[in-house]
């Protein structure tokens, strides 16, 4: 088998088989699981997939071939993997979740996979694809108006749907942060939905990735009292942490170890 012929039969498993681990590409493929490794690094440089901690995903899958759905996915893609893996200790099997649709969701479901009998409800059409595959999840897709970049649903029949619903934990990403106004969002539509979001959950969580804290985007949709935790990554400053202190917001600090603080 040529190299060529390695990387496209690589490509196909990862079509079939969304988010596939290492070892499991290496037996599949009958390869060792370094060169699998040196094959996913050089479809990455391609543009062809995206790697995440232990395996990866292709970009057809994460986006649609949508450009800039990709584009947020490939950003600051090595903190949004650490805040992932870490805020999934937080969900036990059978939990009922919530989650939006951005692209550092969609790495948090990537790192759900081992998680059973999950009951999902997501705005997501890429998360609930992701998480569907699971037989054993339950995945609650919310009716309303495809989004221009098709990766999310959002408008009344969606804040409709979420008001009659009850769920355990609430997983959210934004695109900025502040102490002051909290979690801001650019499209109203999408921030409306996450207040309705967040008032059907028991718990809240925010997962901001450290480049977004201090921008603050055109409307806010959840105020830092309203946050159990929120989990950033280990680039987040000095000034940083301690304006979280004196707001008396808990953070965890995802990284090789998280720090809770």
């Amino acid at each position: 088998m040529t190299t060529y012929e390695r990387r496209q039969s690589l490509v196909d498993l990862l079509r079939r088989q969304p988010g596939a681990r290492i070892p499991e590409i290496a037996r599949a493929l009958q390869i060792s699981e370094g060169t699998v490794r040196n094959d996913l690094n050089a479809l990455e440089a391609e543009g062809r997939l995206n790697r995440f901690h232990g395996g990866a995903v292709l970009v057809e899958q994460t986006s649609f071939n949508n450009t800039s759905f990709t584009e947020r996915h490939r950003e600051h893609a090595v903190e949004k993997e650490a805040i992932a893996r870490c805020a999934a200790q937080l969900v036990q099997d059978g939990d009922s979740i919530l989650l939006d649709a951005s692209s550092t969701i969609y790495y948090f479901a990537l790192a759900l996979e081992s998680k059973q009998r999950l009951r999902v409800v997501t705005n997501g059409i890429d998360v609930a694809r992701l998480l569907a595959k699971n037989p054993s999840n339950t995945v609650i897709l919310i009716g309303g108006i495809l989004s221009q970049d098709g990766s999310s649903l959002t408008g009344l029949f969606s804040e409709q749907a979420i008001r009659d619903l009850h769920v355990q934990k609430a997983f959210v990403s934004c695109s900025g942060f502040s102490v002051v106004r909290g979690m801001t969002e650019v499209h109203l539509e999408e921030a409306q939905l996450k207040r309705k979001a967040i008032e059907s959950a028991q718990q809240v969580f925010g997962l901001v990735d450290s480049s977004k804290l201090g921008k603050e985007d055109l409307t806010p949709f959840a105020r830092p009292d309203q946050l159990c935790c929120l989990y950033t990554d280990a680039g987040i400053t000095p000034e940083w942490k301690q304006a979280f202190e004196q707001a008396g917001l808990a953070i965890t600090i995802c990284g090789a170890l998280a720090q809770i603080f």
